[in-house]
């Protein structure tokens, strides 16, 4: 297997055709959460120990002896659609490095599954039909997607095998790399699976598709008892329910070497979840409903009481910068509880100027237009100043070096607010350490996220809220302005169904 020359990209994202903000080339380039954009040999060694799926492939292929042949790797926060400029450039230039790379044996590709841009709403099915017609039908591609993949029957068809990360939060996802790994050494030993796939008929709120809650902790943690059948892989795609085209949704992908095996699976799979739709839901509450709650039970705990601020989850699209969770807290006169990241450039920039100990006026947050929301008018003090950069140490993140711009820990009355310059969901408890603000000593923590803060922060949760302040990615799917999914497709978990 020495002689194997596998070719190796990616190109992440995941889109909220809702969101406030586009990507553009400069996203990629600089990262935000992700590592920055790279290309030819610096791959490897720019990816290399961070959780993300090219870094398990790659450890995996250099274990089996494969020459690697690293072309571009790149991914940006998520946001509303990647900028056609920005899509043409990337997927071009990683086209070119294939077709620049000799002859090759396989290609693998980190792709997230949910990218829109703004002339292609099946940007990764694009990008695999593009490869496929320059590689021609016999050359082996293998994909890793996130859990929150909406696949496609294009990207089906024009890879030879995709799969998909098993947690959420995605702790996982170079442990899926490595699986991909292994279903690229499948299809060199001569093994060429046939392939079923099927989508579900409902969104899934991504509130709930935390694989440490069922119903998915069941779903998921099955999926290896069900390729001890005779499967080379089958994986479940929670859909990211935000992306207005008709391929919205979860999907189940299965390969196996006859159709009746591959169709079985698939179908027992779909099944499965169909029988939990009902399960796939949950208590959601007011921004001060849910801040009273919190302070209840934080009266009597040891720990924090963490509350999801969800509608403005930078990873589902968000910009970071609602306010209206910060104006429940002080509403409240919460006391030792602290909240972040609220992006404001601005608002960093002058508590740097005005230095630690400055007591002064804010117009914080509330740029990105989201309805319902503002710029909030607070006097608040300048309790600490970062340069922005920290090292992520939760699972999540993995290691990550992390760069968030300016950034400031701001105080007012008994609330910490971590301002940044640049967005990263709140998912690492180091995200609040770089500011001065010890986590585990707090009784709330108000972390604008949805789900992948529970790897980090459930083990020192006393317990977890979900509160729905003003956002661009609502708690509820059906809630958003859909025009353009497939009719009949159930908007939430037995929900009204698309026109």
């Amino acid at each position: 297997m020495s002689s194997f020359r596998i070719a190796v990209a990616g190109f992440m994202h995941e889109t909220n055709t809702f969101g406030p903000s586009k990507a553009g080339y400069d996203a990629f380039v600089e990262g935000g959460g992700w590592p920055a954009l790279v290309e030819g040999p610096d791959l490897i060694a720019s990816t290399r120990n961070v959780n993300i799926g090219i870094s398990g492939f790659v450890t995996a292929a250099e274990a089996a002896g494969w020459a690697l042949v690293p072309t571009l790797w790149c991914a940006a926060s998520p946001s509303a659609h990647v900028t056609e400029a920005a899509y043409e450039t990337i997927a071009g230039r990683i086209l070119a490095g294939i077709a620049a790379a000799g002859k090759l044996d396989g290609i693998y590709l980190d792709l997230h599954g949910a990218m829109v841009a703004e002339h292609v709403d099946d940007g990764e099915g694009e990008l695999l039909a593009r490869l496929r017609r320059l590689v021609g039908p016999d050359l082996p591609i293998v994909a890793s997607l996130d859990l929150h993949a909406n696949v496609t029957a294009k990207m089906v068809e024009a890879a030879d095998m995709l799969v998909a990360y098993r947690t959420y939060p995605h702790v996982d996802m170079a442990e899926t790399g490595r699986r991909a790994a292994s279903l690229m050494a499948r299809r060199l030993g001569g093994q060429r699976d046939v392939k079923a796939f099927r989508q579900l008929p409902f969104l899934i709120p991504i509130a709930w598709q935390a694989t440490s809650m069922e119903p998915n902790r069941s779903l998921y943690g099955g999926l290896a008892d069900r390729e001890a059948v005779g499967l080379g892989s089958i994986s479940l795609a929670m859909g990211f329910p935000a992306a207005d085209f008709a391929d919205c949704g979860p999907s189940v992908f299965a390969y196996a070497p006859d159709q009746a095996t591959a169709d079985a699976a698939a179908e027992n799979l779909c099944a499965a979840v169909l029988a939990q739709e009902s399960a796939f839901d949950g208590t959601v509450y007011s921004p001060e409903d849910g801040v009273r709650e919190a302070m209840r039970i934080a009266a009597m705990a040891t720990r924090p009481v963490v509350i999801a601020d969800t509608q403005d989850n930078p990873g589902a699209g968000g910009d970071s910068d609602t306010t209206g969770m910060l104006r429940a807290l002080i509403a409240c006169g919460a006391t030792e509880a602290a909240i972040g990241v609220i992006v404001d450039p601005a608002a960093a920039a002058k508590a740097h100027e005005a230095g630690v100990g400055a007591t002064l006026a804010f117009s914080l947050g509330g740029k990105s237009g989201v309805e319902g929301d503002a710029p909030f008018d607070i006097l608040c003090t300048v309790e600490a100043l970062s340069d922005g950069h920290l090292v992520a140490s939760g699972p999540f993140y993995g290691g990550a070096r992390m760069q968030l711009g300016l950034a400031a820990c701001l105080g007012i009355g008994g609330v910490r607010i971590v301002v940044a310059s640049r967005k990263a969901q709140m998912a690492d408890r180091e995200m609040y350490r770089f500011v001065g603000i010890e986590p585990e000593a707090q009784k709330i923590l108000v972390n604008k996220s949805s789900v992948h803060f529970r790897a980090d922060f459930e083990p020192i949760a006393e317990t977890i809220l979900v509160c729905a302040a003003p956002g661009p990615m609502p708690v509820d799917p059906a809630s958003l302005p859909f025009t353009r999914l497939r009719p009949g497709l159930r908007m939430s978990p037995n929900g009204p169904s698309a026109p």
